[in-house]
């Protein structure tokens, strides 16, 4: 497979508690199913809760990724295709994964690649992810 030319963002979202293993596993789902490569990851972030998440802060170190962090009221701003109540009552903000992909990277909702990849792991844990392309 042949690295487009293009960079892409990741917006990451999972329960409290997640295991590193199952948000690897995620992106790599999300990533094989947009025929995507690692290497063309160039931004990667969450929301401000998820900033001391041990399993998030493993899987992008292991990567070698920066993470960024937003607010919930700067991703809340952030128009998206697939806002959730849930999300919202928990977070504070109707989107995660998709909101944090689309300011990471730039771009507006157009932008999306890859909308809400969602898995349980093994573990019983929540991991979503979210692909936005970055503006060339």
């Amino acid at each position: 497979m042949t690295t487009a030319p293009f960079k892409v963002a990741l917006g990451l979202g999972c329960d409290r508690g997640t295991p590193a293993a199952t948000i690897a596993r995620a992106v790599n789902e999300a990533l094989a199913a947009a025929r995507l490569e690692a290497a063309q990851v160039q931004a990667v972030a969450s929301i401000t809760l998820k900033a001391d998440e041990a399993g998030l802060l493993a899987f992008a170190a292991a990567q070698g990724w920066t993470l960024s962090f937003y607010s919930p009221q700067q991703l809340a701003a952030v128009p998206v295709p697939n806002p959730s109540e849930t999300v919202r009552r928990y977070t504070g903000t109707p989107s995660v994964a998709e909101a944090a992909a689309l300011l990471a990277a730039g771009a507006d909702k157009s932008q999306l690649i890859i909308e809400k990849h969602k898995l349980r792991g093994p573990d019983g844990r929540n991991a979503t992810v979210s692909i936005a392309r970055m503006p060339t």
